[in-house]
């Protein structure tokens, strides 16, 4: 028997008992005349201890062998410790040993196994079997499970069925690169890995199976960053017979359940936005609600002033910090250099102080009075000791601008509270995004997004007005998942796929299955994606998913531990009819 109980399990009340642990050596404190170990499992940690004249002097040399990260076998009785550690579940007691078995020595690890190692992300990477024995992420998996579970169990529960789909499937042009497989039985074809479930969970709804769900692996071959990996876990749902009323209440639903289940947060009913209004507002589709600060546009109170920068512009929008006006000059320098970065664009920034005995102290005096600064602060609806920050420029370039600098506020205010939760849906997307590149129509979501009913006739006459039956779910400003009621008459995706620049025979070829699966009964139907690692690592507080996957790539796409990807043998080119230009040594 490797174990009575685990490293996590045992109280005061097991005062006495003779128990048998295993696990790994998480360090040794040696003071001579009593030795401690610490020993660590999945569960946890528990103090074993010996003492010289108690324990024998073999057992005694045998502990003192013993490294960090050694596996062993330990038996002993369990004792009250005299001085107690309240930060750990066991730490009432300890085990004074009586056996030690070494299962497997370890060499010395390149970083601590400790809550805050000192190994860096490409070293934790590498050794990733070492990082995750460590507790946050242990933590951090048990979190994730959880919520598979839960979300299984409310699905389940509201007439779910999961269905698995084929992750070998057709390359489409649309949406994000796909990673491709060569066919070995089929030379010079190929696969693709799915960047989603789409069109299978579709057919499911023609198929008559009206409650799709499966918590499901996606690959999209895109830039990476720390919100994105390479292949991903979505939970992916389907529903026939709804409005987009019906989808929005069973996920809301199942959002505030897993809350509360996970977190036990009662979060509340989500807010509601259009696309304009949150664009308009916030200058994002994806708004950070837990603080204030929405757009004011004062275009109409800043012209002919002969200030250039204002008179020429399209758009002059600023935002008001609520008792901000002691600002210094350092930290105003400061956000003028933050909005001037590449990233962001603007060429500068105007300051308003509202001071604290009611005048007004503008970055630009020499061109405006104080009267015209008064009618801003009226538009801002500012009061002494406020701070009104302005951009302009673009339309939607400076709403762009002005949304960072929205945040980048947040942030120095401490507004921005991981474990505050204000979520919302955003509804009423554009249904396509015209690219003056190419000179051609993209589909704003996906091409099997239906159009809002009401402006469907637009679709011959102004397509770049249609709204899309389509809504996100924002969390925190982070776009946790989106969906659309689908389109489901094979005659309006034919309209679809020509406003997006298929020919008939393209479409064919590309989505023949689907639109001919049109032709048996479609019901009407709708769904939802959610991304489940971005999901896990949002409730967690965490910006970053890295540490809520098992095993992730870095920021180039690699696999650090195994060495992935990396070259194939020639035998293994051939079989596939494959010739690679070789990289330059």
């Amino acid at each position: 028997m490797f174990r009575t109980h685990t490293c996590g399990e045992l109280r005061l009340t097991d005062n006495g008992k003779e128990v048998t642990l295993s696990g790994w050596v998480q360090r040794i404190r040696d003071k001579g005349s009593l030795l401690w170990i610490d020993l660590r499992d999945r569960y946890g940690i528990t103090q074993l201890m010996l003492e010289e004249g108690v324990s024998s002097d073999e057992l005694l040399a045998q502990a003192r062998q013993l490294g960090r990260e050694y596996v062993i076998r330990v038996t002993g009785r369990v004792s009250e410790r005299s001085s107690k550690n309240p930060q750990l579940p066991t730490g009432d007691i300890e085990v004074i040993l009586s056996s030690i078995q070494l299962l497997n020595a370890s060499k010395t690890p390149p970083f601590t196994i400790e809550d805050k190692t000192d190994g860096g992300d490409e070293l934790r990477m590498k050794y990733r079997y070492l990082d995750l024995r460590r507790n946050p992420l242990r933590q951090n998996l048990a979190l994730r499970h959880r919520l598979a579970m839960e979300t299984r169990n409310y699905l389940d529960r509201e007439g779910f069925f999961e269905i698995e789909t084929p992750y070998l499937i057709k390359s489409t042009p649309e949406g994000a690169r796909d990673f491709v497989v060569p066919s070995r039985m089929n030379p010079g074809e190929f696969y693709a890995l799915p960047q989603s479930p789409q069109t299978f969970k579709q057919i499911l709804m023609v198929a008559g199976y009206d409650r799709y769900f499966q918590i499901v692996r996606c690959f999209r071959d895109e830039d990476l960053r720390a919100d994105r990996q390479p292949e991903f876990t979505q939970i992916d749902c389907e529903m026939s017979f709804v409005t987009q009323e019906d989808v929005l209440r069973t996920f809301e639903g199942m959002a505030r359940f897993l809350f509360q289940k996970v977190k036990n947060i009662e979060v509340g009913p989500f807010e509601r936005m259009d696309y304009a209004t949150a664009m308009k507002l916030y200058g994002s589709d994806k708004p950070d609600l837990r603080f204030g600060m929405p757009f004011v546009e004062i275009t109409d109170l800043v012209k002919d002033s002969g200030f250039g920068v204002f008179d020429q512009a399209e758009l002059v929008v600023g935002i008001k910090a609520e008792g901000c006006s002691d600002f210094t000059r350092k930290q105003l320098d400061a956000l003028t250099d933050f909005v001037r970065k590449p990233q962001i664009g603007a060429k500068g920034l105007v300051y308003v102080r509202y001071q604290a005995d009611g005048s007004l102290k503008s970055s630009v005096d020499k061109f405006y009075n104080e009267e015209r600064l008064r009618s801003w602060a009226q538009r801002f609806d500012a009061r002494p000791g406020d701070l009104m920050l302005i951009l302009s420029g673009p339309a939607n370039a400076t709403r762009k601008q002005l949304n960072e600098l929205r945040l980048e506020m947040g942030n120095q205010l401490g507004l921005r509270d991981p474990q505050k939760f204000k979520p919302l849906w955003v509804t009423d997307f554009p249904l396509l995004e015209w690219d003056d590149e190419t000179q051609r129509f993209y589909a704003m979501h996906h091409p099997f997004t239906s159009p809002k009913p009401e402006d469907i006739p637009l679709l011959e006459t102004n397509p770049g007005q249609v709204r899309a039956n389509a809504y996100d779910m924002v969390i925190n400003g982070v776009e946790v998942g989106g969906g659309s009621i689908r389109i489901h008459d094979r005659e309006l995706q034919k309209k679809m796929f020509g406003l997006l620049g298929f020919s008939d025979q393209e479409a064919q070829n590309q989505f023949g299955f689907l639109m001919n699966a049109f032709e048996y009964g479609a019901p009407p139907h709708g769904g939802i994606a959610l991304g489940f690692d971005r999901l896990t690592a949002l409730i967690a507080g965490y910006d970053s998913i890295r540490d809520f996957i098992a095993f992730p790539k870095n920021n180039a796409g690699r696999d650090m531990m195994i060495d992935s990807p990396s070259a194939i043998a020639p035998q293994q080119l051939d079989e596939l009819a494959l010739k690679i230009v070789q990289k330059l040594q």
